[in-house]
């Protein structure tokens, strides 16, 4: 008899005392997010993986006594049921909503500090009674590839503006308003509003901190004062207290404010429900996404410059693995190896999310990770997708890439040129005509519509300086309506999968810029797509010359980082 892996048995003794603990607080079950009480899209409290052994940057389960539920997006729908599908039954959200398959009658308990109003709304609109749990019933599965570090301040020459101008500007937003003051919950806002960086994430320089912030430019510091003391004595702090994060309930208690400005999308239901008890509460939300969206001149250069950087790296991998693949070759080997040439360069600090290093089938999850378990060997049959990023001073970077290494069949030829075929499509769209995300996005999917194929992801997601790897309002997707504005950076990743057999996909990330009246995207990711796969047939006379033209300005900015033999590869590539 096969032995039961270590971590399934842990998996199952959790769920078993969170099962345990229903009676005692007299509920009928408990909601897990993915996210900590700092709505961190990578969280180091992962208490969704505890539970249920999922992994995916995105999920929410539902344990009941006798019934176990974990709700993803598209993105995710086939590792969930590799990974937790044994205990849970898996739901694809948003086609089905917790509150349209449970119950009314049910009584959930859930903690206040990792969940927003607006989210209990969705989920489960006014139909279940939520009971909030304030006492910590499940453990968090804590993870070790990160170091904390103290907060650092960045220099005004590397983030283009300086903290006094930044405030000015928000201020001028809360006296607009009338409002008194802003809470800012979102640690991503505080940092570049601050101009502050740190490590509490793993793939991420974020600080966990929140600030309170008046009309008068007076913020109210809430953070580790361990990890925030070096900035006490730096003059740009002048106007700033320093409390600990246990000190905001009873700082919100003696406030005299009127109106506050809070973000619904970070603001825990319990700082809401403490603020909304005194005070009168901002229909406007949280400015500081669109400013932060907008990359001004030295963000925008020093992006381009992290990205010339991560091209050699990626450039330099893409010719080992192609030279290589008749050895034995693994998606963790491919994985490290990727990393090893990134750590090359000076500049690069650790990579912005989890590589997706994936062949074969496993390409075909679409936020795969290799691990023990699951890790395949590379075959020269098989088409290989990688997808990776890194966070450098100053910049973050995201791409991915499929490539094969033998001639494959028509139809896998076919489907790659149109994915192809979409990317070009967006990167050459007229951003002035077609304003939103939305309607980009309906231009990456056509081509594959064309012949009953699409994908389940957006097209593309906004992309931080220095930051989050994955940035809002921004993004190419269904539902955005948000008007695309110069300055924005976003990444163009249209794919296909194929579930069993194999993935497509093909990203890089754009900035935004005006050119001759008109919004265009520029390009900043420099690696080379892999011609072999290409039905040139299916390619129009505009999209054959802006591959020929991509590829020459990869070059341009690469060579004299690459050896001869690195040269020749890429030019015989393309």
């Amino acid at each position: 008899m096969d032995q039961i892996p270590k971590e399934t048995k842990m998996i199952s003794q959790e769920l078993k005392e969170l099962k345990k603990k229903l009676n005692h607080h007299k509920i009928d079950g408990y909601v897990v997010p993915k996210n900590d009480e700092y709505f961190s899209e990578f969280a180091l409290k992962d208490k969704l993986k505890t539970i249920t052994g999922f992994n995916g940057s995105f999920g929410l389960a539902i344990v009941l006594r006798k019934k176990n539920f974990l709700f993803v997006d598209g993105r995710y729908v086939e590792q969930a049921k590799i990974q937790s599908g044994q205990k849970f039954k898996i739901i694809e959200i948003p086609k089905r909503l917790p509150h349209q398959i449970l119950n009314s009658s049910l009584n959930l308990g859930f903690d206040p500090m990792v969940f927003t109003s607006r989210s209990l709304t969705y989920y489960f609109k006014d139909k279940i009674k939520l009971t909030p749990i304030y006492t910590s019933i499940l453990n968090s599965n804590i993870s070790k590839d990160y170091k904390s570090k103290k907060f650092y301040l960045l220099k005004s020459e590397v983030v283009g503006e300086t903290i006094k101008s930044k405030i000015k500007r928000l201020i001028k937003i809360l006296k607009k308003d009338r409002s008194d003051h802003i809470f800012i919950s979102a640690p991503e806002n505080v940092a570049w509003l601050l101009n502050i960086r740190g490590r509490d994430n793993p793939f991420s320089p974020i600080p966990n901190c929140r600030i309170i912030l008046n009309t008068k430019g007076e913020v109210n510091f809430f953070s580790d004062i361990k990890n925030s003391s070096n900035m006490l004595k730096k003059k740009d702090f002048m106007k700033t207290s320093f409390f600990t994060e246990n000190e905001i309930e009873n700082f919100l208690g003696k406030l005299n404010a009127k109106k506050i400005i809070i973000d619904k999308n970070s603001c825990s239901f319990f700082f809401e429900n403490i603020i909304n008890s005194k005070f009168k509460i901002s229909k406007i939300g949280d400015p500081l996404y669109l400013m932060k969206s907008i990359k001004n001149k030295v963000e925008i250069k020093n992006t381009i410059e992290s990205h010339i950087h991560d091209g050699v790296a990626v450039t330099k991998f893409l010719y080992w693995i192609k030279k290589n693949h008749d050895k034995k070759i693994s998606e963790i080997d491919a994985e490290k190896k990727l990393e090893s040439f990134r750590k090359r360069n000076k500049n690069y600090l650790f990579p912005s999310f989890n590589t997706i290093s994936a062949t074969g089938k496993n390409g075909s999850i679409i936020h795969y990770r290799a691990s023990k378990k699951t890790c395949r060997e590379i075959k020269p049959n098989d088409i290989y997708l990688c997808d990776s990023g890194g966070q450098y001073n100053y910049g973050t970077t995201d791409v991915t890439r499929t490539i094969s290494f033998k001639e494959q069949p028509k139809n896998i030829k076919d489907t790659f040129t149109r994915v192809l075929k979409g990317h070009i499509a967006v990167a050459t769209a007229n951003i002035s005509k077609q304003k939103t995300g939305s309607n980009i996005d309906k231009l990456a999917r056509k081509y594959l519509k064309e012949v009953k194929k699409d994908f389940s992801h957006g097209t593309g997601h906004g992309v931080g300086y220095f930051l989050n790897v994955h940035e809002g309002p921004q993004s190419i997707s269904k539902t955005n309506s948000v008007q695309l504005k110069e300055g924005m950076i976003l990444s163009n990743e249209p794919g296909f999968y194929l579930q069993g057999k194999y993935g497509i996909r093909i990203e890089n990330l754009v900035y935004i810029k005006k050119e001759k009246k008109n919004l265009i995207f520029k390009n900043l990711t420099l690696v080379p797509i892999d011609m072999s796969l290409v039905n040139f047939k299916l390619l129009d006379t505009k999209e054959k010359k802006y591959l020929i033209n991509y590829h020459l300005d990869v070059y341009s900015k690469l060579y004299k980082f690459l050896s001869l033999s690195e040269k020749n590869w890429f030019l015989k590539s393309i």
